[in-house]
């Protein structure tokens, strides 16, 4: 997932940016259906191997967004904005659609195991776990965690990594943890200490924590649970914990920009091919099973997958955001 970082645009940009969507002429460039991605490097090479495989190559360009700008253009522009096609974090699709009934309800199918709305499905999906070094766990005398509480004690002083949720989406998974677990009141005192323990291991990459506690900067973080499966299967000495408080995810989804032009069907194909067709490559580098038929390796299924009470959307995410200043 990319940098979020100042994920609500001012009201004042997004007036700007509006007017000066309004000049646009939302046009495709010489025809080719423009799909507008926040995914990383794997999940586009994902849509392009599907894409090019059922013959549409040539016929697009994929333009690699961060979340936070194409957050702001979806919110900003509406149907105005160059994309025919997005990927995107479900939650911003949906407030998206809300400002501007800007997408078109998918013309397939879907055997999703999750009810959807009609204007998009997932594409992907991240969870949240805790994870540690096993070989650090043994220099320092710490004992294996099992919660993100445990993480806040004082005998994980400095030696912890966190997403910093105003940067990164995953930080937002350990907020959604912490929250429903503890309240806000007790979550506060919890993430506070954790802030303190982490100190300048707060990282605004949700890549960050992984990369710290595989080169033995920190004995223990929170991530990305697949990041951490896959760095014990390659001999790291990693460990996964699904921590008691829960673990969370995130979905990326498809949608489709209802444009009423000739590329609008052409992107309403290729969305139903990426369903159809890339979701077996995804599966490999995000291992969450979304649709009928799809199977992950027992070791990439969560103990204690959860879903926030509230729906996730930018209001709530601003919400959580305030939550985690307040704390440090």
């Amino acid at each position: 997932m990319k940098k979020m970082k100042g994920m609500l645009l001012s009201l004042v940009v997004l007036s700007v940016l509006a007017i000066v969507a309004g000049c646009s002429s939302g046009k495709a460039a010489d025809g080719k259906v423009i799909i507008y991605t926040n995914g990383d490097e794997a999940a586009s090479e994902a849509m392009e191997h599907a894409l090019d495989g059922a013959g549409y190559e040539g016929q697009y360009m994929i333009q690699s967004v961060g979340t936070s700008e194409l957050g702001g253009k979806l919110l900003a522009e509406g149907d105005h904005i160059e994309a025919d096609l997005v990927t995107m974090s479900s939650y911003f699709i949906e407030s998206a659609q809300q400002q501007h009934k800007m997408f078109k309800d998918l013309t397939f199918s879907t055997t999703a195991l999750d009810d959807y709305p009609s204007y998009y499905t997932p594409v992907l999906a991240n969870t949240g776990s805790i994870f540690v070094n096993t070989e650090m766990l043994k220099q320092k005398g710490l004992p294996m965690p099992t919660s993100i509480k445990d993480l806040a004690k004082p005998e994980f002083q400095g030696l912890v990594s966190i997403p910093n949720i105003m940067d990164s989406s995953t930080g937002w998974l350990l907020i959604q943890a912490m929250i429903s677990q503890y309240g806000e009141e007790e979550g506060q005192a919890v993430l506070q200490a954790l802030v303190a323990n982490s100190g300048p291991h707060v990282e605004s990459s949700g890549s960050g924590p992984i990369k710290k506690v595989q080169a033995g900067e920190v004995a223990a973080g929170f991530g990305l649970r697949y990041q951490a499966v896959m760095a014990k299967e390659n001999g790291l000495p990693i460990e996964f914990v699904d921590p008691i408080e829960g673990n969370f995810s995130l979905t990326e989804s498809v949608a489709v920009v209802n444009k009423d032009e000739a590329t609008t069907a052409l992107a309403m194909e290729m969305a139903e091919v990426i369903i159809q067709d890339a979701r077996q490559k995804l599966l490999t580098h995000y291992p969450v099973a979304l649709y009928e038929g799809e199977t992950v390796t027992d070791v990439n299924k969560p103990a204690h997958s959860m879903k926030f009470e509230q729906p996730l959307t930018v209001e709530l995410l601003q919400q959580h955001q305030e939550f985690f200043k307040s704390a440090k």
